[in-house]
């Protein structure tokens, strides 16, 4: 297997860049801050953005642990991988990275300057220092499930230049901010995800009183299980839906928590 190199500075456009440079030089798969992808799948491995702490999220970008090694190292087997390109900020990352994982060596080396504008870089590096914001190369709903209580979303096409060719799904990005952001750290209470699925749940029509909501978190989300009141005479399963989705789209548009599931108990009907 061929490996490559691309590596810049943090913060100056790499993993924004990453699928079309890899087009470029032949990659048929990625690895970035502890993720391997390829066509715009995860492959292996976990973001290390979504480590406790800026040391955590270095040492699990460098593949620390043996775990992790394994991983990536099964799936670039598996999935047949030719070439692969590695992201880092330096060149003694992205050797210590392929040292690793027992990949190597690099074969070549591509560096964001010969890629991108100073006034790119300028450009990505703000979005960095004044918003938080970091780029994954990879759809939202392919790392949704890492990300549960902070802020995700999809990358629209600033540079469409960049962008042009391939299948839409594998040109797709997601913009996150870290849980070690330096802009601070932020929780979201249980009362506030109760509040919205109560307040949901009233606004669809048939509903006549939200009798209860238990809560249950997990590491990748949370339960909502409601008990409900309807009104005698309405489609039963049909009210129940519509309070489902719209507990559901709302909890993770207004909090980025992942409702995993969302359950509905009728406890009466009244006139």
């Amino acid at each position: 297997m061929k490996v490559i190199a691309f590596v810049g500075p943090s913060g100056t456009g790499k993993s924004y860049r990453s699928v079309i440079v890899s087009k470029q030089y032949g990659a048929d798969a990625i690895i970035d801050d502890g993720i391997l992808i390829s066509n715009g799948r995860l492959l292996a491995g976990s973001s290390a953005k979504n480590q406790p702490t800026r040391i955590a999220s270095v040492k699990h970008a460098l593949f620390m642990k043996p775990q992790q090694c394994v991983e990536v190292r099964k799936a670039l087997r598996e999935n047949n991988i030719s070439c692969l390109m590695i992201l880092g900020t330096s060149d003694g990352m992205v050797e210590k990275i392929a040292a690793n994982i027992g990949i190597g060596p690099i074969e070549h080396t591509v560096y964001i300057d010969e890629i991108a504008t100073s006034d790119e870089m300028k450009l990505a590096k703000s979005m960095r220092m004044e918003k938080g914001q970091h780029v994954i190369p990879v759809p939202t709903f392919e790392i949704k499930q890492q990300f549960s209580g902070y802020f995700l979303h999809p990358l629209r096409h600033f540079q469409r230049n960049l962008d042009n060719s391939g299948d839409v799904t594998e040109n797709e990005k997601s913009i996150v901010r870290p849980t070690f952001s330096y802009m601070g750290d932020y929780t979201i209470s249980d009362s506030v995800i109760v509040d919205i699925a109560a307040h949901e749940a009233r606004s669809i029509d048939g509903v006549v009183k939200v009798h209860n909501i238990n809560l249950r978190k997990t590491k990748h989300g949370v339960h909502i299980d409601t008990t409900l009141i309807l009104r005698y005479g309405v489609n039963i399963n049909e009210v129940g839906r519509n309070v489902q989705h719209a507990i559901r789209d709302n909890v993770e548009k207004y909090t980025s928590v992942n409702a995993r599931r969302v359950h509905i108990y009728v406890k009466n009907l009244k006139k």
